[in-house]
């Protein structure tokens, strides 16, 4: 695995790719949706706690518990992606570190403190949550986050009535499906090596 992506690849993962907000009458499939979710998995996360938890919102019964939750902005490209994901972190996530770290299995009392585990969860929930996007691009498809919800909200819609995800909580969301490219506008521009980065 010492060799680069071909060229073509990374355009599909980065160089190419945009955020959606439109898209097309095109079926995704749980499958492939299933197969996104078995490839972000295997992104590193802190002592392997992998504290991202991922509601794929489809039906239209969900849409609709979700939908006055987004900001105006953001209400009818959720309604109208095939799939929506609420992208949380667990906030008990250590109660699984025997399984998941079994050669050290005490390491969860390394999350003892709250903060400390609260702190822990968001930064690896966080970059789990880049791992989806990532590894839906790999698989095709295209995605558009979003942060503009009520936190709260979602937290007391999805999570907090059920003993099993109580601990939940929204950290941000991302539709999933095939973009429209003729609904896309020019790329906003990036920081260059210079304005971004420190060599030292």
């Amino acid at each position: 695995m010492s060799d680069p992506l071909p060229g073509e690849s990374l355009d599909q993962i980065f160089r190419s790719a945009r955020t959606y907000n439109q898209w097309q009458d095109k079926d995704v499939p749980e499958s492939l949706i299933r197969a996104t979710y078995d490839l972000l998995k295997m992104g590193p996360t802190s002592a392997n706690c992998c504290p991202a938890r991922f509601v794929f919102v489809r039906t239209e019964e969900a849409k609709q518990r979700l939908a006055p939750l987004m900001s105006e902005g953001n209400r009818e490209k959720t309604i109208k992606a095939p799939w929506t994901v609420i992208i949380a972190n667990d906030l008990e996530f250590h109660e699984k570190i025997p399984e998941l770290f079994p050669h050290n299995p005490g390491a969860k009392d390394w999350f003892k403190d709250p903060q400390n585990r609260a702190e822990t969860a968001f930064r690896n929930g966080t970059l789990q949550g880049a791992y989806l996007m990532i590894a839906a691009r790999a698989m095709g498809l295209d995605c558009g986050p979003l942060s503009g919800f009520d936190r709260e909200g979602v937290d007391k819609e999805f999570f907090q009535s059920n003993p099993e995800t109580e601990s939940w909580t929204a950290n941000f969301i991302c539709n999933l499906a095939y973009g429209d490219p003729e609904t896309l506008f020019p790329r906003s521009p990036r920081l260059d090596f210079e304005s971004a980065c420190q060599i030292l």
